[in-house]
C-alpha cells in the first residue's frame, strides 16, 4: 500500500472456498476519499467520486471483493468520499475491483502482483488459504454482511425438509464446485455438521456424497454458474435441487418473477457466508486497517444498510431480509473446524476423480453357500451390479473372476471383460458376464496369485488422471497349495508399488469365513484397505464405504 494507482480488474476464475460464522463489526469512524471505477461510462476510466480539495495527497488503497458484494461496497465508498478531508479526517484513495474469493486467495498466497491492500472475500476462512509463508493476512473487520446457504428447487421436491441428507438423497443435487465455491463447500459441511442432530452414520452420508462426487466429477466442467442451475431447476418436472446463497436466489427471483422456484432451510439448520475485510497489504498494514474500519463504519449507516438489504444480503446478526424475501429466521448449524473443512474438501477431491478399476470376484465353491434364500454369489453379484451405478460413464471398469486353475495355463484367474469406459455397452457386458457365472464346485481360492496378477494388469494400463484400483471380492482365504506364502505375496505387491503411479487393492470380504488379517495384509501392501461384511447382506453398504475411502 502506498502512493500508487491500481487498475480495476474483473475475473471469473474460481479456487477453493471455505466457511466461517459471522461476528460483530469493529467500528472506527474515519473520513476518506474513495476512488471507484465509473462503470458504464464511455471512457471506463477510474475517477474521483465526490473528492475534496483537502485531499491533495491521499494514501492509495486497493480493495478486491467478490462480484456480488461490489455494489454495496461502492455505495459505502461513495458516501465516504464526500467526507474525506473534512474536519481533519484522513484521506484514502481506494480503488475497488471484483474477483472471486478463491482467485484472490491464490494470488495472495503466490505473491502475485495482483495482491490487493484490502480484501472482502465471501468467507473469513479464505484467510488461511492466502498465507504466502511470509505475511499472514489479518482480519480487520470480522463481517460486513451475511447470506445463509439455502436449497432451491420446485416446491414438489420438498416433501421432506427435515435434514440436508433427506433432501439431497431424494432429489438430484446440482452442486456448485466445492473446491472453488463457498456454496458447494458449505453443502458438504452441512451434511457433516447436521449429524450432531440426526446421528446419521458415515455410510448414510456416503450413500449421498459418493454418487454425487462421481457424477459431478465426470462433468467436463464443474458447475460454477448458479443462475444457469436455477434455470434448469425451474423446468417442468425437474428434480434438481441447487444449494446456493440466499442472496443469489433473491436476486434471481427479482430478475425472473415468473420462476416457480422456492428456497428452504432444512429443519436441522444451515451454514452461511460472511464477508470480512481482510488486510492483505505487503506494507503499512496499520494504515490499511484504518481504511478497512472506516469503510465498515460507513456500512453501518441507514443508507448503506438499505443498499445491503436491497442487494439481498443480511446484516451480521443474520436478521431476515425485508419484504418477506428469502427464508426468514434461520437456525445455525455448529461452525465446522478447520480440520473438518480440510477433510471434507480432501475427500471430495479424491471421490470426484474418475476411476480406472478392475473388479476381481471370487467364484470358488464356497460362494454357493446360502445366506437366507440367496447364495453368497448371488448377493455379491447384486452388490457389484448396484455398485456399477455409483460410477459415471467416464469411469473405466473391467471384470475378472478367480478360483483355482480356471484360466489359461491353469491360472487361478479368468479375464472376462477388459477395462474400458462404462458406456451402456460396457455395463451390459459386465452385468451379463456376472449373471452367466456360477460358483465352481470344489473350486479353491487362489487369492495370492490373483492379487499379484491383477496388480500387474492394472499397472500396465495405468491412467494418470484417475484413481487406479482393484476391487477384490472374496468369501474365504487363500487355499491354493501352489501359490506363494502371504509374506511372499505381500513382498511382491510392495515391490510393484510406485508412489507416483499408485494402484491400490480394495479388498471386500464376504461372510464369516473371510480371513480379515489376510485381506488387510494384501490391501495395505498397496496402500489400500480391506473391508469385511460378516453378513453378506451388508455387502452393498461395505461397497459404499470402500468407495468412500478408496
Amino acid at each position: 500500500m502506498g502512493k500508487h494507482s491500481s487498475a480495476v480488474t474483473r475475473s471469473n476464475n474460481n479456487r477453493r472456498s471455505v466457511y466461517i460464522t459471522a461476528v460483530g463489526i469493529l467500528v472506527v469512524t474515519l473520513g476518506a476519499v474513495f476512488v471507484v471505477r465509473s462503470f458504464g461510462s464511455q471512457s471506463g476510466a477510474d475517477g474521483f467520486l465526490g473528492g475534496s480539495k483537502g485531499c491533495s495527497d491521499p494514501v492509495q488503497v486497493s480493495l478486491s471483493t467478490t462480484p456480488e458484494m461490489q455494489g454495496p461496497l461502492e455505495a459505502a465508498a461513495k458516501s465516504l468520499a464526500a467526507k474525506g478531508g473534512k474536519d481533519g479526517n484522513p484521506c484514502y484513495q481506494v480503488t475497488i475491483s471484483s474477483a472471486p474469493s478463491a482467485q484472490v486467495a491464490r494470488d495472495v498466497a503466490h505473491g502475485s502482483d495482483n495482491r490487493p491492500d484490502l480484501w472482502v472475500p465471501d468467507s473469513s476462512l479464505w484467510v488461511a488459504q492466502a498465507d504466502d509463508g511470509q505475511t499472514v493476512p489479518t482480519v480487520a473487520v470480522a463481517s460486513v454482511a451475511t447470506s445463509p446457504l439455502v436449497l432451491v428447487s420446485r416446491n414438489e421436491n420438498f416433501a421432506d425438509t427435515s435434514a440436508w441428507l433427506r433432501v439431497l438423497g431424494a432429489t438430484e443435487p446440482a452442486l456448485l464446485d466445492p473446491l472453488n465455491t463457498s456454496p458447494g463447500a458449505l453443502t458438504l459441511l452441512a451434511l457433516q455438521m447436521e449429524r450432531q442432530k440426526t446421528s446419521a452414520s458415515d455410510n448414510q452420508v456416503s450413500q449421498v456424497v459418493v454418487p454425487l462426487a462421481q457424477h459431478l466429477g465426470s462433468l467436463a466442467k464443474p458447475y460454477t454458474d448458479v443462475n444457469a442451475l436455477f434455470g434448469r431447476a425451474d423446468q417442468d418436472g425437474s428434480k434438481m435441487v441447487v444449494p446456493a446463497s440466499e442472496q443469489s436466489f433473491v436476486k434471481y427471483q427479482e430478475a425472473h418473477p415468473e420462476a416457480q422456484l422456492r428456497a428452504i432451510q432444512p429443519a436441522t439448520g444451515t451454514l452461511f457466508l460472511d464477508y470480512p475485510i481482510v488486510v492483505t497489504a505487503k506494507s503499512d498494514a496499520e494504515q490499511a486497517t484504518n481504511a478497512a474500519q472506516a469503510l465498515a463504519s460507513e456500512l453501518l449507516t441507514d443508507t448503506a444498510s438499505q443498499a445491503r438489504d436491497d442487494a439481498g444480503f443480511r446484516d451480521t446478526q443474520l436478521s431476515p431480509l425485508s419484504g418477506g424475501r428469502g427464508v426468514g429466521n434461520i437456525t445455525q448449524l455448529t461452525k465446522p473446524t478447520n480440520d473438518a473443512i480440510n477433510t471434507a474438501l480432501q475427500n471430495w477431491t479424491r471421490l470426484s476423480l474418475s476411476a480406472h478399476s478392475l473388479a476381481v470376484i471370487d467364484v470358488s465353491g464356497s460362494m454357493a453357500e446360502k445366506v437366507g434364500t440367496k447364495t453368497r454369489w448371488q448377493l455379491t453379484v447384486e452388490a457389484a451390479a448396484s455398485g456399477l451405478n455409483l460410477f459415471p460413464d467416464n469411469a473405466e471398469m473391467g471384470l475378472w473372476t478367480f478360483s483355482t486353475k480356471i484360466g489359461t495355463d491353469d491360472a487361478d484367474y479368468r479375464p472376462l471383460v477388459p477395462i474400458a469406459p462404462l458406456s451402456k455397452n460396457q455395463r451390459a457386458k459386465i452385468v451379463g458376464q456376472l449373471s452367466a457365472q456360477k460358483p465352481i464346485v470344489g473350486g479353491g481360492t487362489g487369492l495370492y496369485d490373483t492379487a499379484i496378477a491383477a496388480m500387474q494388469a492394472v499397472r500396465r494400463q495405468y491412467k494418470s488422471n484417475a484413481v487406479n484400483t482393484i476391487l477384490l471380492f472374496t468369501d474365504g482365504k487363500n487355499d491354493d497349495p501352489g501359490s506363494p506364502t502371504l509374506a511372499q505375496a505381500v513382498q511382491t505387491l510392495q515391490a510393484q508399488q510406485d508412489p507416483a503411479r499408485p494402484v491400490r487393492i480394495i479388498a471386500l470380504g464376504i461372510g464369516p469365513d473371510t480371513n480379515a488379517d489376510e485381506l488387510s495384509a494384501l490391501a495395505q501392501a498397496t496402500g489400500g484397505q480391506a473391508y469385511v461384511a460378516k453378513n453378506p447382506t451388508d455387502l452393498k453398504s461395505v461397497f459404499i464405504d470402500a468407495l468412500q475411502n478408496r
